[in-house]
């Protein structure tokens, strides 16, 4: 660990969503590795975690000027922000709170921003994917998907800011373990022979991919779907 540290810069990093299940896997990984980390939430009693380079500050993720203050300084923005399903109207808090942070972005010139959406979010995509995932589970959660695509094309419309969409399929809630990531530009990771491969990943490992990419020009104004091997 000591030595990764030592080979990492040191960023000042916000978090949005750090009360979230990734989230906390996210704020930890990114204290251990030395950062300063902003988590910013509704709600901070929901943040158990304490750390001298730990700010945990309660914001309003739909208003810019309430984020832009706590943007003020820092490096990087970082967001694992999720919403719930609806089957009675469309979700739109990935658009709306995505608007809000680049809003307060270009006014604390703060000009990075790595985010996570999911496979599948384009409505095509997820043609190849098996019985179960096409007809069962992507209908159920198409509102959240449909919303998440929003967003990334709004992210693919901002040309002033240095922006990353990390797609994971199916999240388990395991620590970060040390197996290689399988990337892939798109909406999933194909096998070779174009299916999908891996129907699952564990939060942690989607954490430590999100921090692989502060010190890498990798995926920069891309949208990487990941895997672990």
């Amino acid at each position: 660990m000591a030595e990764s540290v030592s080979q990492s810069v040191r960023m000042k990093i916000a978090v949005l969503g750090a009360t979230g299940q990734t989230g906390q896997y996210l704020v930890n990984q990114a204290l251990q590795q030395g950062h300063t980390v902003t988590a910013i939430v509704r709600n901070p009693a929901k943040l158990t975690v304490h750390h001298d380079n730990l700010k945990v500050v309660e914001a309003d993720i739909f208003s810019a000027d309430s984020l832009k203050t706590h943007f003020k300084g820092q490096d990087v923005i970082m967001s694992c922000l999720g919403f719930p399903a609806s089957f009675f109207s469309g979700v739109s808090g990935y658009t709306l709170s995505m608007t809000s942070m680049i809003s307060a972005m270009r006014e604390a010139r703060v000009n990075k921003i790595i985010t996570m959406t999911s496979w599948y979010t384009e409505p095509n995509s997820g043609a190849q994917s098996s019985f179960l995932i096409r007809f069962l589970l992507l209908p159920m959660i198409r509102s959240i998907l449909t919303n998440m695509h929003e967003m990334e094309k709004l992210l693919h419309k901002t040309e002033d800011i240095s922006w990353t969409v990390v797609r994971p399929p199916g999240l388990k809630n395991l620590q970060a373990s040390a197996q290689e990531f399988l990337t892939h530009e798109g909406y999933f990771v194909p096998d070779g022979s174009g299916l999908p491969v891996g129907s699952a990943v564990g939060r942690g490992d989607v954490a430590r991919f999100m921090l692989s990419l502060l010190n890498s020009n990798a995926w920069v104004n891309k949208g990487v779907a990941i895997t672990t091997k």
